[in-house]
């Protein structure tokens, strides 16, 4: 139990952080942009995509080396020259790619919406550069357990970010104005190039509070060990790009296969990205969940107890996602004045990509045998199996249903895997999860959301009050499962 409450701890820390960094994005940033841009849908596509071509490309620029850090670095012994290795391997590489993204911005920005957004191509190259840079410290902070300091800086990060934000769209149009402080300093209509740069702002001073790490390294380039991680770590690379594809690829199909202009299909996308920014909530938990996990299932692998650890860690963090699913929907009332009015209208999706997002973490859970076991290539499989589910439902959904097509989609390619990472996990180093238990926790909480659905009050205050009753009653059936002492059980 002290491990699990330590894994706990440090979950709600890199939760808090994530949680209050995003806080400050939906408080701030998604409300202030999606009133910002009412009437002007298609840019918030637009700002949709480029962050999914930089999520997807992230992927690519940093090819495994955190994991393969934590893999080979958990050693003291070995760390410093892990880390050094790792550092200098993504330095080299990070130039390289930044400076070819640059010289072929155009064609990049052809490919992705116009030539004429050439300039956020290039934003975007500086601000992937910066974010890989910080890629080794920041998972070297997790392997140290030193979730406090991580958590501060990537609140740092989005609070420089919204600041920025609001200087750019608020305080300088007024110091811009003709008979303000400079005049012309402020170019209306160029809101995306604003929210962009305030990100390339915030990425810069995150690497530049991390130079410490550079500054101390040993600059010690072991070539035996980069091969032994780049072998590890090139199967990720395929697990990572395939998990991208199944996150993000929805946006650049979306504008591809409606059946609509590309101005009609970036109004649909910018309605999509606004209406998923509620449902990342569930994800926010998921990647809190992840950045403490993936050090801790690692430096407890020697443990006999393991497994059941493991099965342990996997009961909890159903039972907490399941009443986070429920808690979300149950209060969507007040989540949807998160988003503009204008975007509201795709509210339907959301209930899908929260399951979606909690089948994803269920499959963060059941994929830890393959990194444990070095048989990454398996979760390469899976993975690449979750992509081509992801892609045929998008070109089967998009043109007859529109974007909920792509949210279904993606619940299905989370399933797939969930279940593909159980059933050949429990082939090749099985873990005792309590799967009937951590079903009937899910269905239990879609049970009484569809029944308060079916049920629900017109007045909100009175919706209101009664959903509220329908949470304390799931707390108490889930208290009621487990009033014998939680995970005490040996499945």
């Amino acid at each position: 139990m002290s491990l699990l409450k330590k894994l706990a701890g440090e979950t709600a820390i890199y939760g808090g952080a994530t949680i209050l960094s995003h806080l400050l994005n939906f408080i701030i940033i998604t409300p202030y942009l999606t009133r910002v841009l009412e009437g002007k849908r298609e840019e918030y596509g637009v700002h949709g995509l480029m962050y999914a071509f930089a999520g997807l490309l992230m992927v690519f620029l940093t090819y495994g080396m955190e994991t393969a850090f934590f893999r080979f670095g958990r050693q003291q012994e070995d760390r410093e020259r892990a880390f050094s290795t790792a550092s200098i391997s993504l330095l080299a590489s990070t130039i390289f790619f930044t400076a070819l993204m640059v010289v072929f911005s155009p064609d990049i920005a052809a490919q992705l919406t116009d030539r004429s957004d050439t300039v956020f191509v290039t934003y975007f190259a500086l601000i992937m550069g910066f974010d890989v840079l910080c890629a080794i410290p920041f998972a070297r902070l997790r392997l140290e357990n030193r979730p406090m300091r991580f958590a501060m800086l990537k609140v740092v990060n989005v609070a420089i970010n919204g600041v920025f934000i609001l200087f750019f769209l608020e305080i300088l149009p007024w110091i811009g104005k003709d008979n303000g402080l400079v005049p012309g300093a402020y170019f209306p209509d160029h809101e995306l190039h604003y929210v962009f740069v305030a990100n390339l702002i915030a990425s810069l001073v995150t690497i530049i509070m991390l130079l410490p790490y550079w500054k101390k390294m040993n600059w010690q380039f072991d070539r035996a060990l980069w091969f032994k991680m780049m072998k590890y770590a090139l199967p990720l690379v395929i697990v990572g790009a395939s998990g991208m594809i199944n996150q993000l690829a929805d946006r650049f199909l979306i504008k591809s296969l409606l059946p609509g202009t590309l101005e009609e299909n970036l109004d649909q996308l910018g309605v999509y990205n606004a209406c998923i920014k509620i449902a990342v909530l569930m994800n926010l938990f998921t990647q809190a969940f992840k950045y403490a996990a993936e050090p801790f299932f690692f430096n407890q692998a020697n443990r006999n107890d393991a497994r059941h650890l493991y099965a342990q860690v996997g009961q909890a963090f159903t039972m907490v996602g399941a009443t986070a699913f429920l808690g979300i929907l149950l209060y969507l009332d007040y989540f949807q004045l998160l988003i503009g009015s204008d975007f509201r209208e795709g509210l339907g999706i959301v209930p899908i990509t929260l399951m979606a997002y909690l089948f994803l973490g269920i499959y963060y859970n059941f994929s830890t045998w393959y990194k444990l076991t070095d048989q990454t290539h398996i979760g390469a499989y899976i993975s690449v199996g979750g992509a081509l589910v992801t892609l045929i439902l998008n070109f089967l959904l998009l043109p007859r249903i529109g974007y909920a097509g792509a949210a279904w989609a993606s619940l299905a390619c989370f399933g797939f895997m969930m279940v593909a990472g159980y059933l050949i996990g429990q082939r090749h180093y099985p873990i005792p999860y309590p799967i009937g238990r951590m079903a009937l926790y899910i269905l239990l909480a879609v049970g009484i959301y569809l029944f308060g659905e079916a049920t629900k009050a017109e007045n909100q205050i009175l919706r209101t009050a009664i959903n509220t009753g329908w949470m304390v009653f799931y707390l108490l059936l889930l208290y009621a499962m487990e009033r014998r002492g939680l995970f005490l059980r040996r499945s």
